[in-house]
């Protein structure tokens, strides 16, 4: 499997913004689902593929705030879906299964990062069950719609990614010790791997899935760390201002939604899948340096993504 894990030369960059990657990038006549596209990225990506043509659903728990972010730009909606609740995911692809559309972009970008340990409806932690586990009931409810027209799926991940895999004897943080970097990076690892899986059951039907690292972004994701913590990752200038160098990796909310929206459209994907990417190309594997370019070895390995689906099966009751 990681031997696709190598870069291909798109002629973009980490500094390469959503409005370059999508020049010339027509969707008129398709519908795209953005989670989290009322904020930070999702916001850029939603009005990036709105403004390309498409007709962009939001799920949002708040709708309030959804629908204040989002005046002004035509060609998207909102609707209600609560992550958390797969009661409330249902009743979300009910609707949309009812319309009888086909949905040819599905971008999974909702999600937490370092919370204080909590939990959903059910007892699973919460990083684990917001980041994971909702993006794949979601995914499981669309599916006939995505299989109609050969759709992507995009699951946002994170270099955080490189914190920890999946634990598999324990992902609920019931027997040991709760640390919220851990649950983020194990979160994180079941984006890539939940790819993986899905592009495995999706290519017979021209469904294609992508993980990716958007870069290093200051946004309200960041809302559970403390002023010292965000002092500590040096991403702020002495004035207090956001550090722009994506070099290493820091960017704006436009060049960090760009590596999303080019695996949700660029012709040089087609036919391929099942990859984690950053800076608007396919990633290679890290050699094992924390914070380092590339994706983990064990976010890359189709033994683990099929037993983290068997699981997320088990835990959900529902597949593709």
């Amino acid at each position: 499997m990681t031997s696709r894990q190598q870069p291909i030369g798109t002629g973009f960059s980490a500094a390469s913004t959503a409005e370059e990657v999508m020049a010339g990038i027509d969707l008129s006549g398709r519908r795209a689902v953005v989670t989290g596209g009322y904020s930070g990225i999702g916001l850029v990506t939603a009005r990036a593929l709105a403004e390309a043509g498409a007709t962009v659903i939001v799920p949002a728990r708040d709708r309030r705030r959804a629908e204040a972010a989002l005046a002004g730009t035509a060609g998207i909606e909102v609707e209600d879906m609560d992550l958390t609740d797969p009661a409330s995911i249902a009743a979300f692809a009910r609707r949309l299964r009812q319309r009888a559309v086909p949905v040819s972009i599905l971008i999974n970008s909702a999600g937490v990062m370092a919370t204080p340990l909590f939990r959903d409806a059910q007892g699973h932690e919460g990083q684990f069950a917001t980041n994971h586990l909702g993006h794949y009931r979601l995914t499981c409810g669309l599916w006939p719609l995505l299989t109609e027209e050969g759709a992507r799926v995009v699951a946002v991940s994170s270099r955080g990614h490189q914190i920890a895999g999946v634990d598999f004897d324990d992902i609920d943080f019931l027997t040991r010790s709760y640390d919220k970097w851990t649950a983020y990076g194990q979160s994180k690892t079941a984006n890539a791997l939940f790819a993986l899986g899905l592009d495995r059951r999706g290519a017979a039907h021209g469904v294609r899935a992508f993980s990716l690292h958007p870069g290093q972004i200051l946004t309200d994701l960041a809302r559970h760390l403390s002023a010292e913590e965000i002092a500590g990752f040096g991403a702020l200038d002495a004035e207090g201002r956001p550090i722009v160098d994506p070099s290493r990796g820091m960017k704006t909310v436009e060049q960090g939604a760009a590596t999303g929206l080019w695996c949700a459209t660029s012709p040089a994907l087609r036919g391929s899948g099942g990859v984690y990417c950053e800076d608007c190309d396919i990633a290679p594997v890290n050699t094992g340096e924390l914070g380092r370019r590339g994706v983990a070895r064990w976010a890359c390995d189709a033994g683990l993504a099929e037993r983290l689906w068997s699981v997320s099966e088990t835990l959900t009751g529902l597949g593709v």
